[in-house]
């Protein structure tokens, strides 16, 4: 009987130690994957913070460190040392620089891949860009969209800074992924200076084919300055984009007066706009009888027909102005035509 007691106990002892090795392997495999947790929520959550505070201090100039209290800000500044915003006017502050740093953001790509040197064009610091530049950093470094410095310059209107890298050979007619330039930029952002620079360094006021144009950014906008511009240097006034027009047909379906006219005295063509639609058309539907007289006076056809076989003043808003001013003139032209009242139309009798 001893035998059997001692196998038995000899089992029992050898099932036991392997259940209690699978339960300290249970407990190691559950160690390691806390472990990998807790190292884990260390370096990304808390480095992602970390990164979350350089970035906020990198753009909007505030964060920890930055907005020290008013009494410690002047026990520890002397009388004569600029002090630091305080947190009183830190509001007002960001509300000035977060619009443009967020346009920047989503019309320039990530900030992710943007050197120190697109910062400084960006904020228009022209010391750091140049030490950064003396430093040995290539004027033309692009970031994955292939943004350059001298597209967030222009695009923030900082002419010295595009200065400063133009010298430094910096492209001019750098191309991002969508075809922008640095003179798209400066019109897009309204800066006759830049644009005036640009075109001085050799950039090409004309855009090349499926490319945004320059001289239909600055109609659509009203960037007049911009738009004197580039007619000076040799833009094609009567570009024609298939989807967008000529430059005339956008600035007049933008309702801007200053534009049109700019196009005009600079020998744009009155009839063109986008297809059989002529910028007449597109100032009666938007009802500018300003640029309407502007047009006319050019010598714009009244009968001309777009696609839908209308006429300009067919295509202005009902009893508006522009449909008024359409129908005086073509009373006037029936007049000083056949010189009888009676030809003169019944909705013209009506509205006279």
């Amino acid at each position: 009987m001893t035998p059997n007691v001692d196998s038995q106990s000899f089992g029992t002892v050898h099932y036991s130690n392997v259940y209690l090795s699978i339960f300290a392997l249970f407990c190691v495999k559950l160690f390691v994957k806390i472990s990998l947790n807790i190292l884990t929520h260390f370096y990304v959550v808390k480095g992602n913070r970390k990164e979350a505070a350089r970035i906020a201090e990198e753009f909007y100039d505030f964060g920890q460190g930055h907005i020290p209290s008013a009494e410690s800000s002047s026990e520890q500044q002397p009388e004569n040392t600029p002090r630091k915003r305080t947190l009183e006017n830190t509001d007002d502050y960001t509300a000035k620089r977060k619009p443009r740093c967020w346009g920047i953001l989503t019309s320039q790509g990530s900030w992710a891949d943007r050197s120190p040197l697109h910062e400084a064009a960006c904020q228009g610091r022209l010391l750091a860009l140049r030490t950064l530049l003396s430093q040995g950093y290539n004027a033309n470094i692009p970031t994955i969209d292939h943004v350059t410095p001298l597209h967030e310059a222009c695009l923030s209107d900082h002419a010295s800074c595009a200065k400063a890298l133009i010298a430094a050979g910096a492209n001019v007619n750098a191309t991002t992924i969508d075809g922008v330039t640095p003179l798209f930029n400066a019109c897009s952002a309204g800066s006759a200076t830049c644009t005036e620079v640009l075109l001085e360094n050799g950039a090409k006021p004309q855009s090349e084919i499926c490319q945004p144009s320059p001289i239909h950014e600055a109609s659509s906008k009203g960037r007049i300055g911009c738009l004197e511009a580039l007619i000076t240097w040799g833009a094609d006034v009567d570009y024609d984009i298939p989807h967008l027009g000529t430059p005339l047909y956008i600035a007049c379906i933008s309702s801007g007066l200053q534009c049109t006219q700019k196009l005009l005295d600079g020998g744009a063509n009155v009839q063109k706009g986008r297809f059989l639609e002529s910028p007449l058309h597109a100032a009666a539907q938007k009802d500018c009888t300003e640029i309407i007289n502007v047009l006319l006076e050019f010598g714009a056809n009244i009968n001309a027909k777009n696609l839908e076989l209308k006429r300009p003043v067919e295509s202005a808003p009902p009893n508006s102005s522009a449909e008024e001013t359409l129908l005086l003139h073509e009373g006037k032209i029936m007049l000083s035509s056949h010189g009888n009242i009676s030809l003169i139309p019944d909705q013209f009798v009506l509205y006279s």
